[in-house]
């Protein structure tokens, strides 16, 4: 199905505007492009005894399947840019994506800025069947979160992925929505106000955020587009360069990407995700199969795994 969603920073920031006027928590309702057998609109009462309710969205199946992709969202906040991804997943794989606290659907309706809260709200989409393994993907601001959160259930969690990660240090485009979204100040709709404050916010907590990485134990993967305009490569390359951490740490660069890796071809994506599952390198190849020859078919979308 199409995806009718604006792209980039830009067009979120319009959605966010017409949702306002409109009297919506989203865009585009993913019911309008997917039946809820697909992609399905779910919500759950936030950890910690906090009282919020969080929504979200996720894959249905009939029974849980022995991964599930869990994936913490950026600012501003909206699950829904995520649906193509999960209704283009397999059959044996589950992804729920978040909309934080203070974003779309999710309580509270003010800005939460302190994202150990945010982690301590966000633990029970860590629950689930023993057996069913968790890749826990932290997009954007949503590293830091994500972070945190694999620290506090790291028998949970099999691998952490910081994709496109925002640690502190904007871009141009960043900075320059970030001046400009001071200068408004009120007047932009609630969510892009939210993001402001979190990501103004996030410097000064970013010490337990370095911390919580060297504790972990399970497999980090960085994944970063070299054209990402809004969280500089060179911050994520030179925290896995300049950090000691008790399991390597992989890297891995995508050429041509920019931020909003989930707004570009689906299947590069999942094949990035999908190789952070902590397989034999030969049950890697069988099941990326499919996808081998990305580099060629990719090529003309700028989108090259490297």
């Amino acid at each position: 199905m199409a995806n009718n969603r604006p792209k980039g920073i830009l067009g979120v920031g319009w959605a966010c505007l017409e949702a306002t006027l409109h009297g919506r928590v989203e865009h585009r309702p993913t019911s309008a492009d997917y039946p809820d057998t697909v992609v399905k609109r779910i919500s759950f009462a936030a950890g910690g005894g906090l009282g919020w309710k969080i929504s979200a969205i996720a894959t249905p199946r009939e029974r849980p399947a022995p991964w599930k992709f869990v994936v913490i969202t950026g600012a501003p906040s909206w699950a829904e840019y995520w649906a193509p991804v999960l209704a283009a997943l397999p059959t044996d794989r589950e992804m729920v994506v978040v909309d934080r606290p203070g974003f779309a659907g999710s309580e509270p309706g003010h800005c939460v800025p302190d994202i150990r809260l945010q982690a301590r709200a966000l633990l029970p989409l860590l629950d689930g069947p023993k057996d069913q393994k968790l890749i826990l993907v932290g997009q954007s601001y949503g590293g830091a979160i994500a972070t945190l959160m694999a620290e506090a259930q790291p028998a949970r969690v099999a691998s952490l992925v910081l994709l496109s990660s925002y640690l502190g240090e904007p871009g141009p485009t960043a900075r320059r929505l970030l001046q400009l979204g001071a200068r408004l100040g009120g007047v932009i709709p609630r969510d892009l106000q939210n993001a402001v404050k979190e990501i103004n916010g996030q410097p000064a907590q970013l010490g337990d955020v370095r911390t919580a990485l060297k504790r972990l134990q399970v497999p980090v993967h960085v994944v970063h587009g070299d054209a990402d305009d809004f969280a500089p490569i060179e911050t994520a390359r030179a925290l896995t360069a300049t950090h000691t951490f008790r399991r390597p740490v992989r890297f891995q660069a995508i050429a041509g990407g920019n931020h909003f890796l989930n707004d570009g071809p689906v299947e590069p994506l999942l094949a990035c995700i999908e190789a952070c599952v902590p397989h034999t390198k030969s049950k890697v190849l069988a099941r990326l199969g499919p996808w081998l020859g990305l580099d060629r078919r990719l090529a003309g979308q700028g989108l090259t795994a490297a």
